[in-house]
């Protein structure tokens, strides 16, 4: 058949694939190498091609457009509780897990382990997220299961280690793996787990008898889930499978899947549990202790997703503007959409920064790095995470139509990014747990404050606002009753002064000088598009979009 020549297409951008994520992404190499973990570059690189084919872009879009379904009983009426994915969402996976984006840092005994686990964790979720939320979860899980007792310990943690995949529920036993999920929050109480009601009894073997309803249970598909219940002791952390040894199905429900804005690939769900069998984690009453870890992990990673996220996002703006022909220009090349890229691209870059500056503080063994961890993963969590849904969009506007078309990527990045915001502890969640470890740990703000202060000297818009920051602590300190009010701009401050820090110390000057001129200058604007004069917008596209 013939088409008409009105039908032939014209100043459309190529399909953005066969692009190396890793090589492309110019602060994360730089980042990688200076965070002592080069000697990942190889597997990076081969990551960064992998997830750039067409064919893998393809298995994410498909797993979030055939999405899970829950499939209650089986045929001969059986509850069953499974859950059916795309084949698509089982190959991301399965590529994931091949190359340690859950656990490598564990395992990996040398410098850097932490960074080079981020950096290969934030190249699968730039292109499918919500497969990240199991991997994250199985990565997170292994500071409280090394709480656990040694027969328990030593039969999972060698299954969580694995790089296999295999994701049939059955007897653990027979599986060479195991992903993990959690399930902490109840309808009642949400964020505020002590309000949890779900019980826990003894049972005469040692195992413990659970019975409760959970609001949100993570990746209901998984091996074995940390949850918490509650004992004559109090709230208590415990491990359980769903399937118990011997192949037997635990009493653990799946009464729906969440019918979520975005993260569709992933299953999310609403579980109970009837007298299913689980094994004590940790101190019996010590249970937000056990799990603690695990939540800064998830946190940690939240941080990751979200700098990832803007990758995407800024990459696609920019290969679009790169490619694009309006009013006789490329559309990169004019200044309006010079500065709205450049702008993106400084936010993704310091998103990028920090992200691995936090992931070597989980490297680093000292206590002044713990302190420092401690502290900075909540105030980054906070920032960077919130940052992302704005960023997201601004870069959909880039693409004008086509970005709001769920043909192109960033319509579901755009649903992607509030999630990293929610989970783990929305805004004001963070800001009060950073205001109590003001209270509880001032070590940790001592160090926090010696990390950002290491870049004193280097700026005086910079310095200004370290005054300002410092200011905004001492009010804290002096006046507790009052700062749950103004804990948010703490926080902000706190985020920015971090920010500010890392570029000062680590990026190229032109990203460093438009980060302290664009974000904490008295010029800065509250959109994208709007950095002040003197900012070397050039050289931010040139890192954005290598040509």
């Amino acid at each position: 058949m013939t088409m008409s020549r009105t039908h032939e297409v014209l100043n459309q951008s190529p399909p953005r694939v066969d692009v190396n994520e890793y090589t492309a992404n110019t602060a994360l190499v730089e980042a990688v190498a200076r965070y002592d973990a080069d000697w990942a570059h190889d597997a990076l690189v081969e990551a960064g091609a992998l997830v750039g084919r067409a064919d893998f872009q393809h298995d994410a879009e498909i797993a979030n457009t055939i999405t899970p379904v829950h499939h209650s009983h089986d045929r001969w009426g059986h509850r069953v509780d499974e859950i059916e994915f795309h084949p698509a969402y089982h190959r991301i996976f399965g590529e994931a897990i091949a190359r340690g984006a859950h656990t490598s840092c564990w395992t990996e005994d040398r410098k850097g382990a932490h960074v080079a686990r981020a950096a290969m964790f934030m190249q699968f979720g730039q292109i499918e997220s919500g497969h990240s939320c199991p991997v994250s979860m199985t990565h997170a899980v292994v500071p409280s299961l090394q709480l656990a007792e040694a027969p328990l310990r030593e039969f999972w943690l060698p299954k969580v280690f694995a790089t296999s995949y295999d994701p049939e529920l059955r007897d653990p036993a027979t599986k060479a793996s195991a992903v993990f999920g959690m399930a902490m929050t109840e309808k009642q109480g949400g964020s505020d787990v002590r309000a949890n009601t779900t019980r826990a009894v003894p049972a005469a073997d040692g195992t413990w008898r659970i019975t409760g309803h959970k609001w949100f249970c993570s990746a209901p598909q998984s091996d074995a889930f940390l949850m918490l219940a509650r004992t004559e002791s109090g709230l208590s952390c415990f491990l359980v499978p769903r399937v118990l040894p011997g192949g037997e199905l635990n009493r653990f429900f799946v009464q729906r899947l969440k019918n979520k804005l975005g993260n569709k690939s992933n299953a999310s769900s609403e579980i109970e549990v009837d007298e299913a069998t689980g094994w004590l984690v940790g101190d019996e009453g010590r249970g937000v202790r056990t799990i603690i870890e695990m939540v800064n992990q998830t946190r940690l990673d939240c941080i990751f997703g979200s700098a990832s996220g803007m990758r995407q996002s800024v990459a696609e703006a920019a290969w679009h503007a790169a490619h694009r022909r309006a009013f006789g220009a490329t559309l990169i090349d004019q200044p309006a959409m010079e500065q709205v890229i450049a702008d993106l691209h400084l936010e993704a870059e310091a998103a990028t920064w920090t992200a691995m500056r936090m992931a070597a503080a989980f490297d680093a063994a000292d206590e002044q790095s713990t302190a420092f961890a401690r502290l900075g993963t909540a105030v980054a969590k906070y920032w960077i995470c919130k940052r992302g849904p704005h960023h997201a969009y601004e870069a959909m506007e880039c693409l004008g139509g086509n970005g709001y078309t769920e043909d192109f990527p960033l319509a579901r990045r755009y649903r992607e990014q509030p999630v990293m915001a929610i989970w783990e502890g929305s805004g004001n969640v963070i800001a009060l747990d950073v205001l109590r470890a003001m209270a509880r740990e001032p070590h940790a703000v001592e160090a926090f404050v010696d990390e950002v202060s290491r870049a004193r000297g280097a700026s005086a818009g910079f310095d200004a606002h370290l005054d300002r920051m410092g200011a905004l602590l001492g009010h804290a300190a002096q006046d507790p009753a009052a700062a749950p009010a103004f804990a948010r701009r703490v926080v902000e401050s706190m985020a920015l002064a971090l920010q500010g820090s890392v570029l000062l110390r680590e990026a190229p000057t032109a990203v460093a000088d438009a980060f302290v001129a664009g974000r904490l200058g008295d010029d800065r604007s509250f959109e994208y598009g709007g950095l002040p004069d003197g900012v070397d917008t050039t050289a931010l596209v040139a890192r954005a979009q290598p040509r």
